[in-house]
């Protein structure tokens, strides 16, 4: 059973590795054996993970990538393979949010979400499932939203973006099973990430605590589980999609949010 849960000698690229589910990801897949590129487009933070990793006996790389640039995430896949040759996993991890009414959302917001979230994903999934098809292997994951089962008000790009990156995961599943590649998703439910802080931070940036401590309590009272999720809750879903554990799991979503959406 070792076996089906690890990923030693397998290189994975993880985008989003800056911080929150990416980092804890990045970490987790370091930690369960593979070599781990860890692209962000905050380079002081991806370099921080890297060494994490690094520091713990892993192997690693800092790139900096903006996903809504196919030439950087093409640019990240080769630098993986250069560096480490070959390209087995891939996390399309990167995200933001925009917080608007829908009568509110001006094309510019859109534009920006669409971007980085269901565009920058998109690239990442073609130019990565190009290269696996060559060798006939692979695991593609992709991190949608509860978000895509519990519509909410006021984060209607972000949620558009998730949904489309849900249909994108199912469509490519389709199109990659003929060349033994999978390509999954999870759907995180509330996390308390740089993301998510938005719900209890002040007008200078800084955190509430007791702000902080009320949207948590009310948020996990929304789960069975009865509480809120944290980065690692995520991470174990991700190794789990990349290992051989899941050889025969493909077009699915993965539902880590503590009950509070049941497919």
């Amino acid at each position: 059973m070792n076996d089906l849960f690890t990923v030693s000698n397998q290189v994975a690229v993880v985008t989003g590795a800056g911080s929150g589910i990416g980092r804890a990801s990045a970490l987790a897949l370091s930690q369960s054996g593979a070599s781990v590129v860890c692209g962000d487009i905050d380079t002081r933070n991806a370099e921080i993970t890297k060494s994490l990793i690094v520091d713990g006996g892993g192997r690693a790389l800092s790139v900096s990538v903006d996903v809504s640039k196919r030439e950087q995430v093409g640019a990240l896949i080769d630098m993986a393979i250069e560096e480490f040759g070959t390209l087995d996993i891939m996390c399309n991890i990167a995200g933001i949010m925009h917080q608007s009414t829908v009568l509110e959302t001006q094309d510019s917001d859109l534009d920006r979400v669409l971007d980085v979230n269901l565009k920058g994903v998109f690239y990442g999934c073609q130019i990565a499932a190009s290269e696996m098809s060559k060798r006939r292997s692979g695991s593609i994951i992709n991190m949608v939203s509860s978000a895509i089962d519990a519509p909410a008000p006021g984060i209607v790009c972000y949620a558009m973006a998730k949904a489309a990156v849900a249909q994108l995961t199912k469509t490519l599943a389709i199109e990659m099973g003929k060349y033994n590649v999978r390509v999954n998703a999870v759907a995180p439910g509330f996390v308390v990430t740089a993301m998510t802080s938005r719900h209890f931070q002040l007008d200078d940036g800084s955190v509430d605590p007791e702000r902080r401590e009320a949207v948590v309590t009310s948020m996990g009272k929304m789960a069975p589980l009865r509480r809120v999720g944290e980065p690692e809750d995520i991470a174990g879903a991700v190794v789990y999609l990349a290992s051989n554990a899941a050889s025969f799991v493909t077009g699915q979503i993965i539902r880590v949010n503590g009950g509070v959406s049941m497919q």
